[in-house]
């Protein structure tokens, strides 16, 4: 008889007969937590006649998702209950089925985004990357299967294991099309969270199936990823909750299934620990948000948006410490939360590549302090975008310095990218002020009460926009007088006129930023302007 791996025999008591622990129950406190909340919520999705979830932002009329039912089926392995692994493994044949099997389509080796979808490239449904078909699907859902079969191989029939592997194979084989700026790809290694991804589905299929060039692809990139993060030790794809997160995740793959004579098995453990000292410098515990800069973001208040980096704080100090609110489900961006599965089945071994020392600074404020770093993602970088922020008590104030030959940072998104941010606690939730981006290059330095923003190649036509949140206390506001729980003054030399307009859900002049309603303030330069545009926020909580 075969005794599955990870159920672990008690002790014998006397008069007690023998029993066994389960997966989920061997697992540490938090992990059993986020694995079963996720689980139980995604149950409800689950389409048992398909063998694929709804799409759990529940905004597509029924139809089917393949990302989320890959990470649903493997915690059904980790769950193990009723006819739980048959379902898995329906879903997971169901997912292979769907992928793209023909070399000579860019998206090779690809997963559907949904079971419904007519062809890609298809005379009604051309191909549109990112949105017909997303690239980054083949490591997402790669990764997926591979922390399946590590794990729950046992459970596993060998045919179908043959069908997975053959399936990462050409996963992997269409990864390698990607070229960062052919075929409107952006696949470089600065792209942090896709590319550490992709070197560890090469690298670890390669060895699953003796394959030496795939092996080495994988060494090779790796590599490249390495030389840049250890320019200053800091991710290409600097401080985003949600990125962070998978970055984390897939570092933690590096690290549990390589061995040391890779690069990645012998890298990740460093790489991971700068990561977390970077993160626990920024983390204020107080209002259970990153502080700025952001680089991707979806939202501007971590308590109100599932970010996947709070899967791992939930993981190490608590839900009750991490970001995330009794019910995820029901914050912006939720569809996350489907991922948690498989951060709770790294969990206990992530935790041991995390430093005593972020743990505490993660949990409790550990005093007012600043921090500066850099990072640098070419080819969008003219030079590294330099890093200064200020952590205190009831408020935090972060920025970066950048010259980009695009607007909106290196994923080229204004509404994800914040080089410019202040958050405080307003006394009844966390108030924000954010920089919308509106140029190549800035030059943006944080300091203790003070966000200090100037455009070096601005002309009399520059502009600054200023984000800012509603307030729960002061629901209509015209002026910074008005803002909820903080002094704001405005110093520099932009015209001390403003224009100032609201972003509702319902209506206003703008429109909502990832789910989020703001205030705009807009300075513009005085008449007949000439010099550097610059300006000054001084800011002291109320």
């Amino acid at each position: 008889m075969l005794f599955a791996r990870n159920v672990l025999p008690l002790a014998l008591l006397p008069g007690s007969a023998w029993c066994t622990t389960s997966y989920v129950e061997s697992m540490p406190l938090n992990a059993q937590g986020l694995l079963n909340e996720s689980m139980a919520w995604m149950d409800n999705f689950y389409d048992p006649a398909a063998g694929y979830l709804y799409d759990v932002s529940a905004s597509s009329a029924l139809r089917h998702e393949t990302r989320s039912s890959a990470w649903y089926a493997v915690g059904l392995l980790a769950r193990n209950e009723g006819e739980d692994v048959q379902e898995a493994l329906k879903i997971l044949t169901n997912v292979v089925d769907g992928q793209f099997k023909n070399p000579e389509d860019q998206w090779y080796g690809n997963y559907q985004k949904q079971p419904e979808e007519p062809m890609v490239g298809s005379k009604y449904y051309p191909k549109n990357i990112y949105n017909s078909w997303d690239p980054n699907w083949r490591g997402f859902v790669g990764t997926t299967i591979i922390v399946g079969l590590e794990e729950f191989g046992h459970l596993i029939p060998e045919n179908t294991t043959a069908y997975l592997l053959e399936s990462l194979h050409n996963a992997t084989v269409g990864d390698s099309y990607r070229v960062g700026g052919v075929d409107d790809d952006n696949l470089y290694p600065a792209y942090s969270n896709p590319s550490i991804m992709r070197a560890f589905v090469s690298g670890w299929t390669g060895r699953r199936l003796n394959d030496s060039n795939m092996t080495i692809a994988g060494e090779n990139y790796a590599k490249e990823l390495v030389t840049m993060f250890e320019r200053a030790n800091t991710l290409s794809e600097f401080n985003s909750g949600t990125y962070t997160g998978v970055s984390l995740w897939a570092l933690t793959l590096w690290a549990k299934y390589l061995p040391t004579d890779s690069i990645m098995g012998e890298k990740a453990p460093t790489m991971i620990r700068h990561t977390w000292e970077s993160v626990a410098q920024l983390w204020n515990p107080n209002l259970k948000n990153v502080a700025g800069p952001w680089d991707r973001s979806y939202g501007y208040d971590m308590n109100r948006y599932v970010s996947l980096l709070a899967l791992h704080l939930w993981n190490i100090v608590g839900k009750d410490k991490s970001s995330l609110i009794s019910k995820p489900q029901v914050m912006s961006h939720s569809a996350d939360f489907a991922y948690a599965p498989l951060f709770a089945i790294l969990a206990e071994f992530h935790s041991t590549l995390v430093p005593q020392a972020v743990v505490s600074a993660l949990t409790n404020f550990t005093g007012e302090h600043t921090f500066t770093s850099s990072t640098f993602s070419p080819p969008f970088d003219v030079y590294p975008r330099n890093i200064t922020a200020w952590v205190d008590e009831k408020i935090t104030i972060g920025a970066e310095t950048f010259n980009e030959t695009v607007i909106g940072g290196p994923a080229t998104s204004r509404d994800s990218f914040n080089p410019a941010l202040i958050q405080w606690d307003t006394g009844n939730g966390i108030g924000w002020i954010t920089y919308r981006t509106s140029v190549p290059s800035m030059i943006a330095v944080a300091s203790p009460g003070q966000l200090n923003l100037t455009y070096p190649y601005g002309t009399a036509s520059s502009t600054f926009s200023l984000l800012v949140s509603p307030f729960a206390m002061k629901k209509d506001i015209v002026g910074w007088e008005d803002v909820q729980g903080l002094n704001v003054t405005v110093s520099g030399n932009v015209d001390s006129n403003f224009t100032l307009g609201y972003a509702g859900a319902y209506g206003g002049a703008y429109s909502t930023v990832n789910d989020f309603e703001f205030w705009n303030f807009t300075y513009s330069m005085p008449r007949n302007f000439t010099g550097l545009p610059n300006l000054v926020l001084h800011v002291e909580p109320a």
